[in-house]
């Protein structure tokens, strides 16, 4: 890996003038770094210029009677600790025990995990099911968006020019929500495919997403329109919506899994997540 000259500017306003008045493609930003220091080692990525937050106000998050608001800084170790996070959105929890190890953990971020926008990732899928937003902050003050948008494609966000992600906002809570994923390798692979679940009390609704499918998750809006507006879909429902995702356009072959596995996973792990997340036993399910 090449040398590149490392800040960690002490300020939100010092953070986003430092990555002004570099050219496009010559800064990185760092908040775990985790992601992208492989690339760095790797060749992928070769910046002039790091710059790191580690120093900004962001590694936090609190919850208020609606939430959960993430800091785009904080550790996803000492989120997935928090025991509420467990019993009011318990498949953010599992989605985040399912990023690499401990260790990792203690360094990765919910923040650097959108920004970067890696194509397999866990936490994007269940962050779609569970309708979050995004904050950013830049040279023309904040915006909110919903994560849906913000994530454009493959490595590819909505950020602007000097633009940084300061928060993850989900807004509200889901105790009937499960994220399940498949993996030949569990600690040290990415997800074949991953589906998450969630139901809005505020909406009446299911939201249901897929993960581990190239270019970037997605929301399925016939699978959760077959769940149909019940907190407890029947047997029969549940079966028809694993069926209609099991059929989604995204499911394709490449080199993790073929097309007709990942049909095959995506109609079980819809089935089992909708059955846990509503307390179901799933041989009742399958």
């Amino acid at each position: 890996m090449a040398p590149v000259e490392l800040l960690a500017p002490a300020t939100e306003a010092e953070t986003i003038a430092v990555l002004r008045s570099h050219a496009a493609g010559t800064v990185a930003v760092i908040a775990g770094g985790t992601d992208l220091l492989g690339d760095l080692e790797r060749g992928h990525a070769r910046p002039e210029l790091l710059v790191s937050l580690r120093h900004l106000p962001w590694r936090t998050h609190a919850w208020d009677a609606d939430g959960l608001t993430v800091g785009a800084t904080e550790p996803l170790r000492r989120l997935e600790t928090d025991p509420k996070l467990v019993e009011r959105l318990p498949a953010l929890h599992q989605a985040i025990a399912a990023v690499g190890s401990p260790a990792l953990r203690r360094q990765a971020s919910l923040g650097g995990n959108l920004g970067r926008a890696a194509p397999a990732s866990d936490l994007l899928p269940v962050l779609l099911a569970l309708d979050a937003e995004v904050e950013l902050v830049g040279p023309d003050g904040t915006r909110t968006m919903p994560v849906d948008r913000f994530v454009r494609t493959s490595r590819t966000t909505e950020l602007g020019p000097a633009e940084l992600v300061r928060s993850v906002r989900v807004p509200e809570l889901r105790p009937a929500s499960c994220y399940l994923w498949q993996r030949v390798r569990p600690a040290n692979d990415i997800s074949q495919i991953g589906v998450a679940v969630a139901w809005s009390a505020r909406a009446h609704a299911w939201r249901v997403s897929l993960g581990g499918v190239p270019p970037r998750a997605t929301l399925s809006a016939a699978c959760a329109g077959a769940l149909g507006a019940a907190a407890e879909p029947s047997p029969a429902a549940i079966e028809v919506a694993a069926a209609v995702l099991s059929v989604a356009p995204v499911l394709v072959s490449d080199r993790r899994a073929t097309e007709e596995h990942r049909r095959r996973l995506a109609a079980a792990l819809c089935a089992r997540a909708v059955a846990r997340a509503i307390g179901r036993p799933t041989g009742e399910v399958l």
